[in-house]
């Protein structure tokens, strides 16, 4: 008979081997595989965040934990903004590409742990700056493991969570012309992208994003509340979520205009300060 936390323990290395798995098969394509993470108009968004995200830090040390790191999207950033950064991520592939991408920061600013998030241990008050870029909706608990990162912050410190669908994302749209563009939009993107690949002859591998993106679905979808209940019960003094529209296509969709004017935003990012 399996007991509740075996059951518990199995999902999470399910989740946790999914991960693994996908992300060692598309490492190397990584950044070509994802517009919706690294078009131009992304990159700059991300970049202007975290300059404010920066701002917001009383007595910044700079010292940052990127959490969930992948190739360095993120940590590149950081380390250009002067943090010493200690970057995790569960995918050796993802990690070695890191490592080789900014391999001259190795020796004085960057710190690279191969590691799942729920085996990492750090000091409390160890980082100026905690950040999660589309991360929450791979992990198992993402509730825990918040709640446990929240330790490693110190006091005049920001998390900042991105890239994570916003609770509009899943809903549909009352009004029937709306849902429709809404729905137009959402399956043109593929389409439009896999046209692109065609355009630059790449092969897309075929990748199970099943249980990788286990809280990325209609059927249990991230729960905004359960994170705004962590920053609450953690002292948080300060805690916001934006929502915003995201550029998924390499080449744009001509829906976009209409979509951003008729629908609610579909991603959502959090700056919470302690």
């Amino acid at each position: 008979m399996v007991t509740g936390l075996q059951a518990n323990q199995t999902f999470k290395n399910q989740i946790h081997c999914a991960n693994i798995e996908v992300h060692r098969q598309e490492a190397q394509y990584y950044e070509l595989l994802h517009p919706e993470v690294y078009s131009k108009k992304e990159q700059k968004r991300i970049t202007s965040k975290l300059a404010a995200v920066t701002a917001q830090i009383s007595c910044n040390q700079k010292t940052a934990l990127d959490v969930g790191a992948g190739t360095g999207n993120l940590t590149g950033k950081l380390l250009e903004l002067g943090y010493s950064v200690t970057a995790t991520d569960i995918s050796p592939e993802m990690c070695s590409i890191l490592k080789k991408k900014y391999g001259a920061y190795l020796s004085n600013k960057l710190t690279v742990i191969n590691s799942p998030i729920e085996e990492l241990s750090f000091e409390q008050d160890s980082f100026d700056l905690i950040s999660f870029y589309s991360v929450l909706h791979h992990l198992p608990d993402y509730v825990t493991a918040l709640h446990t990162v929240c330790g490693y912050l110190r006091r005049g410190g920001v998390i900042y969570i991105d890239h994570e669908a916003s609770p509009a994302y899943w809903q549909n749209e009352h009004k029937g012309f709306t849902r429709i563009i809404k729905e137009l939009y959402f399956h043109s993107n593929p389409i439009i992208n896999g046209f692109y690949f065609q355009l630059i002859r790449f092969h897309v591998p075929n990748i199970d994003y099943t249980l990788s993106d286990f809280w990325h679905k209609k059927e249990h979808a991230l729960n905004h509340h359960a994170i705004l209940d962590v920053f609450k019960s953690e002292g948080f003094r300060q805690y916001q979520r934006i929502d915003y529209y995201q550029t998924a296509t390499w080449i744009p969709n001509p829906l976009f205009p209409i979509y951003r004017l008729l629908c609610k935003p579909e991603m959502s990012y959090w700056i919470a300060k302690i």
